[in-house]
């Protein structure tokens, strides 16, 4: 009786692992036609979503530095956040562990997390390297130039000209002999000068590199970053939706991922609006952005008829690249959208602006969260 039972379980295990669909739901046909509907649906939402940063920065209303793309980027926050959270973590988790796969090593250790850690860090990793590679390359770009300052009349003589010895260079910058020290508060919500002179000296002390160029350095390396987390976990899903043969999941699995790209391109395309790309840059990672899932879901209508999505290989396939999207994008979420912008100087001095991009954070995650119960 017991090997009866253990020869059933084995033969019902195989059974599952060798078919991918529900036979009561399964209808290619449809299903085909739903994809189409997905294709064009999921288009038309990243590009409307990555072009209304881009095209309408001009307008009050679009402005990356007013309040109400504040608020809107909040929310494209909460719902990036939520896609890792609860969307492409646990569907890891379900596929490292699925019953298909064997308990070696895939049961003894959560795999899933552990990618997705490594991605996280790996995403920090890059982000350092790229902000300093951008910082050296405009050092490299700014430190020929030397600028010297107008001296203050008191040197002057009489006649116009003013003595060489008057003149002394600090660093790259060129000072006259009398000069202010200028000291920024950076820590208050009004820039605060304190101006103080000592031996007849005014001196200008600075950066080497800008807050503004900071953060225009800062704006570039985080939508690239996020281009990589976007495009990386776009294929899978698209793949995942393209080779279903279920009207069942393909339906809601298609309205999700439409309000999931449209937020998402919302959060891209501002990032794009403020790195201040080339034209040619722009354009590239926006259609890049915009293709990359229809790609993904053509691509699985194409190999849906010899594809698997129970097998081994195609379990082990999906697990990691939604655990490395997960990584990615919780990373992304919480450090270069939500704390760059939750703890810059404009949100804290802003308390009403700091409500409400709250609020928008907290119910776009919860409505991507609301999306899991059915796709």
């Amino acid at each position: 009786m017991a090997g009866l039972t253990s020869s059933t379980m084995s033969n019902v295990t195989l059974t599952s692992c060798n078919s991918d669909e529900e036979a009561q739901c399964r209808n290619i046909e449809l299903a085909f036609h739903l994809k189409l509907g997905a294709i064009v649906a999921i288009l038309f939402a990243g590009a409307i979503g990555v072009a209304l940063p881009l095209v309408g920065k001009k307008l009050s209303a679009f402005r990356t530095d007013g309040p109400y793309f504040a608020v809107a980027k909040a929310f494209a926050a909460g719902v990036i956040l939520a896609t890792g959270f609860v969307h492409m973590l646990p569907d890891a988790m379900e596929a490292l562990t699925d019953g298909c796969l064997p308990d070696y090593p895939w049961k003894q250790f959560p795999f899933s997390g552990c990618i997705a850690m490594i991605a996280a860090l790996g995403t920090l990793m890059i982000d350092v390297i790229g902000t300093e590679y951008y910082e050296r390359k405009h050092a490299k770009e700014t430190a020929s130039h030397e600028w010297v300052d107008v001296p203050s009349l008191n040197e002057a003589h009489s006649d116009g000209h003013i003595d060489a010895e008057h003149i002394h260079v600090v660093g790259m910058r060129a000072h006259a002999v009398s000069h202010t020290h200028s000291h920024s508060n950076g820590g208050s919500c009004s820039s605060i000068e304190t101006l103080h002179k000592h031996e007849a000296h005014t001196h200008v002390h600075s950066n080497p590199i800008s807050d503004d160029t900071t953060a225009h350095i800062r704006h570039m390396v985080v939508s690239q970053v996020l281009e990589l987390g976007v495009v990386t976990h776009s294929i899978i899903i698209g793949v995942s939706l393209g080779v279903s043969q279920s009207p069942c999941t393909i339906r809601p699995l298609s309205a999700a991922l439409a309000f999931h790209q449209f937020f998402e391109g919302f959060a891209l395309g501002g990032c794009n609006s403020q790195a201040g790309f080339k034209s040619f840059s722009t354009v590239a990672m926006t259609m890049c952005f915009t293709l990359t899932t229809p790609l993904g879901i053509g691509m699985g209508t194409g190999i849906a008829s010899g594809y698997n999505s129970n097998s081994p290989g195609a379990l082990i396939v999906e697990g990691i690249f939604d655990s490395i999207s997960a990584g990615i994008l919780i990373y992304m979420a919480l450090v270069d959208l939500i704390a760059a912008d939750f703890l810059s100087k404009r949100m804290c001095c802003n308390r009403v602006l700091q409500v409400l991009s709250y609020v928008s954070l907290f119910f776009g995650a919860a409505a991507m969260s609301t999306l899991a119960v059915w796709a």
